[in-house]
């Protein structure tokens, strides 16, 4: 059984992140960090802890899952020197009580993947729930999916095929975000794909690895209600704020080349 330690890049006792931007810094921190004896590399691995990557700048990618998850990916590029990008996500929400996930949505660069929570969904039926108000929420998360992506992402996106992509999220819930991330960049040929996320439960942590490549997570919470418990501040991601970390997603002094090689090239 894998415990959830092995999912911890930070140690105990855990400290709150003050924002998103601080969680990004220390997540990219986990992952520019050298590797500790007998292990291939910090901050990343499959599944856990810590681990340097095995890509070099020249095929790595950083996307943020929007919204919340842009400000955690902007602070990550901006340590690792890597590109930032944008992965649209919705969640599909319990008609009544939309906080409650049965599932989720992601597109990519016209690769979209949705994925289903089944026990979610068996035990909404059970009580009552028919198939068509399900998949109600899903058309209107569809086209909702459809409106952001072209707020964000009006051009064509660049492509991930062959790439590392490191997808960032401000935290694990059910995961089914972050799983339908994966699914999409699957979907648009990425070679690797690495979950990174600040804190969530340690069980969607096992559940993200059985689909990721490589899971980061900071804190693997063995109890966990919502994300914002990890934060001191967790304010609502506008679409300004987005945009804004989007038009300065250049990779620090690119005018002068760029930072030197990282750790885990």
């Amino acid at each position: 059984m894998v415990r959830s330690s092995e999912f911890s890049a930070e140690p105990l006792p855990w400290l709150p992140f003050l924002d998103r931007h601080d969680a990004g810094t220390r997540l990219g921190w986990a992952l520019s960090a050298p590797a500790r004896p007998g292990q291939d590399a910090p901050g990343a691995a499959a599944p856990g802890g810590g681990g340097r990557l095995s890509a070099g700048r020249g095929d790595a990618v950083v996307l943020g899952l929007a919204r919340g998850g842009v400000p955690v990916a902007a602070a990550v590029a901006r340590e690792l020197g890597l590109p930032l990008g944008l992965l649209v996500v919705r969640k599909l929400g319990v008609p009544g009580s939309p906080e409650v996930a049965f599932g989720a949505l992601a597109t990519y660069a016209g690769s979209t993947a949705a994925v289903h929570l089944e026990r979610t969904v068996r035990a909404l039926r059970r009580h009552g729930y028919d198939s068509g108000a399900l998949e109600q929420v899903e058309r209107d998360e569809r086209a909702e999916l459809v409106r952001r992506q072209g707020l964000y992402a009006g051009g064509a996106q660049p492509p991930v095929a062959g790439s590392t992509v490191l997808l960032c999220d401000d935290g694990l819930a059910t995961g089914a975000t972050l799983r339908a991330a994966v699914a999409a960049m699957r979907g648009a040929g990425a070679a690797t794909v690495v979950a990174c996320v600040p804190a969530g439960p340690a069980h969607a942590c096992l559940e993200l690895a059985a689909v990721a490549d490589r899971v980061v997570c900071l804190q693997p919470w063995t109890t966990f209600h919502a994300v914002s418990e990890a934060y001191l501040n967790f304010h609502q991601v506008g679409d300004g704020e987005v945009l804004a970390l989007l038009g300065g997603a250049g990779p620090p002094d690119s005018a002068a080349g760029g930072p030197g090689p990282l750790p885990w090239q």
